[in-house]
Formats: structure tokens, sequence, C-alpha cells
């Protein structure tokens, strides 16, 4: 029997408090960019994880989980290895997958919220 459906409120989401997330030096390409995050929601088994992610200013890489993610605010750029360049700003949905290889030059402190699949 699949899950119950449910809303997750989240007041002023656009504005809320996020908590600091280490950022491997290894992966910043350029500029001084600073992750925040909130986890939101977690399956029983650790598989498929929600939340609220944000980035500053700056160029870092990345390999991906699967996930689908829709930009709050701000816009960046992501290169895809060997695949396509993306440009997201507010509004855009965006899926990821599994082990892409990615370079995320932000230009404007980006908000998401997400769905990961582990």
């Amino acid at each position: 029997m699949p899950a119950a459906s449910f809303v997750v409120s989240v007041p002023g989401f656009a504005d809320a408090e996020l908590e600091p997330e280490p950022l491997d030096p290894g992966q910043i390409v350029s500029g001084e960019p600073v992750v925040t995050g909130k986890v939101l929601w977690e399956s029983p088994d650790g598989r498929q994880i929600r939340g609220v992610w944000q980035i500053t200013p700056g160029v870092v890489t990345d390999t991906e989980a699967n996930e689908l993610f829709v930009v709050v605010s701000g816009r960046a750029t992501i290169e895809v290895e060997d695949g396509p360049v993306l440009q997201v700003g507010p509004g855009d949905a965006c899926i990821l997958r599994e082990g892409d290889r990615t370079r995320w030059t932000v230009h404007e402190t980006l908000r998401k919220a997400y769905h990961i699949s582990l």
C-alpha cells in the first residue's frame, strides 16, 4: 500500500532558516560559496529525502544523486559533463541523474526545494 499523501507547510518558505552544510573545499572552483539546507522529510529506509537547499554565488563541482528540484529563488548555470548546459531560475524544475558530474555557476544565491531518491 502506498504511503498516504501529505502536505508540508513551511511558512515563509523562501526565507526559512537553514542550517550550515559542509562544502568540500575540493569542490570549490571559484568564489567563496556557502551552502545551507534543511531536510523536511526522509523515508523510513533513508532512500528518499525532501528538503530545502541554498548556495551563495560562486562556482562548484558535484556528482549528483537522482534529484528533482524546483528553484525558489536565485539563478545558476548547471553544466552537465557530456550533457546539456541548464540555465535555472525561479519556478524552473530540473531533473539530475545519479552520477551526473556537474559544474554549478551560481549567479545569484540559489534556493531550491528538492526530492532525492537514493
